[in-house]
């Protein structure tokens, strides 16, 4: 099937767009944002090994390249949560979003520098228009509502380097090993690094509290399934293309916002979904042909 890689990357998105509003639920109800990634990730970790258990010898190898591109993922995974909520607390949600989806250009570079894929204008203009439609949803263009410290700022680079370093990550494990191997070891590396710098009482505090419930949604959404699809995805598709086609994730995380929070969206934001959603559309179709 043509748009398989494509379509599954998409899927991916959309559960982390929809996990995006769950978490945005909880730390609404005072949770740290470090501990909702931490069991995000633990009940991702479960499903996984899971998984991996149910056919061990069919799908564990003994692999050291295997096990240290799983590793970087794992910390791709983690620095990625981490860096992209140091951002928001430091600036804001919009700086912390725009800078957090330059990720496609670092993965082109860092694709063209290792020649694994050519460097074209049309690649190019994708970036474009997905960074521009990214801009007007989160509203980043408006200078006189925005203050961008130097630590906000970084912290922003640096949470799109991290989402670089997961995509290199999985795509050279996965095409070493099976998807339930990569995401195990991955979201091993994952949980033992969030660990270490949790809020432990906070975090025992989560499994008894009345908002379980909503850390096992968040854990099943956004790790469980959509990383089981994005692993399978992205072994069909380069690493730019897909970068670009998550770039779902705000427009599915804004939508969500919108039906079952109440916020409401201005003519700019939604200009700036049409943007992303058509450079998407004609990026997934041109890969296709």
């Amino acid at each position: 099937m043509k748009f398989a890689g494509v379509g599954l990357v998409i899927l991916a998105a959309v559960c982390w767009g929809i996990s995006g509003g769950i978490a945005d639920i909880l730390m609404n109800k005072g949770w740290d944002p470090i501990v909702i990634s931490l069991y995000r990730g633990a009940v991702g970790f479960i499903c996984f090994f899971a998984w991996l258990l149910f056919r061990i010898r069919q799908n564990w190898i003994f692999s050291t390249r295997l096990y240290i591109w799983s590793l970087l993922a794992g910390v791709g995974v983690a620095g990625n949560f981490t860096f992209y909520f140091l951002s928001i607390q430091a600036s804001s949600i919009a700086v912390a979003a725009t800078l957090m989806y330059t990720a496609p250009v670092f993965v082109l570079l860092i694709s063209f520098i290792l020649r694994i894929e050519r460097s074209t204008w049309f690649k190019w203009r994708c970036i474009a228009g997905v960074l521009m439609g990214i801009v007007l949803l989160t509203g980043a263009y408006n200078t006189n509502t925005i203050s961008v410290s130097f630590l906000g700022a970084a912290a922003g680079l640096a949470a799109g380097l991290s989402y670089a370093l997961f995509i290199f990550g999985f795509k050279n494990a996965t095409s070493i090993g099976k998807p339930q191997t990569t995401l195990t070891i991955a979201f091993f590396s994952f949980c033992l690094i969030l660990f270490l710098i949790t809020d432990k009482s906070e975090a025992a505090g989560a499994v008894t509290s009345s908002d379980s419930g909503w850390f096992l949604l968040l854990g099943i959404l956004g790790a469980g399934i959509s990383f089981i699809l994005y692993v399978i995805g992205i072994r069909k598709t380069t690493p730019t293309t897909a970068s670009m086609v998550a770039m779902v994730e705000p427009v599915t995380a804004s939508l969500f916002s919108v039906l079952l929070i109440g916020d409401q969206l201005t003519a700019i934001q939604l200009l700036g979904m049409v943007v992303i959603l058509v450079t998407i559309t004609i990026l997934s179709v041109k890969q296709s042909s």
